[in-house]
This record gives structure tokens, sequence and C-alpha cells, in this order.
């Protein structure tokens, strides 16, 4: 097993499952309304979309998320290319991630040329500058030199996953967030809005996707 690899089954539903956290990869109750609920609503999009943007992420996976950001910002009108960089230790391989991304034709237009362009990790077209920084975002996250208007807070489970979700690695979003910059999470686990809490951003516990009871989201307020 290729340690920077995903390793992963299918399920039932057609949705994939990664197996070395054993942690499905979107909601199988719907992952694109799930992405529009957490990430885009929970920061506050696309309403604070304005030229020049940049969402980060934690946790690349199927490039869902970018995808729903991307249409956000087409169908928004905003000008200029939405810049979005996303930190992932495993990557999938572009026939696993064509095989995820075919559960939405609506995004099909979309996802083409990332998979085309895959595993090249920068994308830069008239709507879009993407970058995806490969390895431990521990480690990659403080050497980057960016500053997010927005994070999408999406590793894998904090039980499963909790080395994506330590104190040390939420004060390192807090360094590379923009002045009142926002995050937005499917996780409500109380030691991760500590964390949070602890890094400078106000958070509030919101109302969850599907089963979920609960998501966080804030504001850097420090």
């Amino acid at each position: 097993m290729d340690p920077k690899s995903a390793t992963l089954i299918w399920q039932a539903d057609g949705s994939p499952r990664s197996t070395r956290f054993d942690d499905p990869y979107f909601s199988a109750s719907g992952g694109l309304a799930e992405a529009r609920h957490v990430f885009l609503a929970g920061n506050d999009l696309p309403r604070r979309f304005s030229t020049g943007f940049h969402i980060a992420e934690l946790g690349f996976g199927t490039g869902l998320n970018l995808l729903a950001a991307w249409q956000a910002w087409r169908q928004s009108g905003t000008g200029g290319p939405l810049r979005f960089t996303s930190f992932e230790a495993y990557p999938l391989s572009r026939s696993e991630m064509e095989k995820a991304l075919a559960l939405w034709p609506e995004l099909s237009s979309l996802a083409a040329p990332l998979l085309a362009a895959w595993p090249t990790c920068q994308l830069t077209l008239p709507s879009l500058q993407f970058e995806l920084i490969t390895g431990d975002a521990r480690l990659s996250l403080p050497e980057w030199q960016g500053k997010a208007d927005a994070w999408f807070l999406d590793g894998f489970s904090p039980q499963k996953n909790p080395e994506m979700w330590s104190s040390a690695l939420m004060h390192s979003v807090a360094a590379h967030t923009a002045q009142a910059g926002t995050f937005a999470t499917y996780t409500a686990a109380g030691h991760v809005r500590r964390a949070l809490e602890s890094a400078g951003f106000s958070v509030t516990r919101g109302s969850g996707f599907g089963r979920k009871r609960h998501m966080s989201s804030g504001v850097l307020t420090s």
C-alpha cells in the first residue's frame, strides 16, 4: 500500500469510503447538498464573494467542495477567478475521482478540466485558480504563504483522524486566515471547537446536515 495514496472501497450507493480512516468521503444522504449547507452556507457564501476571494481547505477528498464552490462562484457573477487552495495527504487517483464525481452530472462541465489536469497540483482558468498541496498539513500549512478568506475544514472524523484536528493545526489555520475570515466544518466536537476558540475564532454551533445534529462555523476575531 502506497502510504501517500488514498485507500477506499465503494459503498452500495456508489459513494467512496476511506479504508485508512474507516470514514465516508461525503454524506450518503447527499454529498453536494451537504457541501452547500456546511461549507458554503457555513461561510456565508456566495454572499461574501468578492474579487480575489480565497478559499482554503483541509482535506481535498474527491474535489466535491471545490466544484460546489466554483459553481457558486460562476453563478454569482463575481469578476476574476476564485482562488482555492487545498491540503491533502492522501490524494485519490484520477479514476477514483471521476467515479465519485460522476454521482453529480450537474457538475460534469466543471469536473472535466480538473480531471483532465489531474494529478497536476495547479489549475489556472479564467474563473478558477486552484492549487493542491500534498502531504501532511501539519508540516505544509505553517510554511504556506497565503491567507484565506474562508476555510473548509473537511478532514475525516476527529475520532478517526485526530491529527487533522489538533490544537496546533487549528492555530495554523487561524494564522493563515485573513482579517474577519471565517471557517466552517461538519463537526461540532467539543475539543475542536475549543481549539478554534483558543486560536482566535468566535465559534458558533449550528444545525448540521442530514443525520448530523450540529456543525460549527466561526469568524476570526483576534
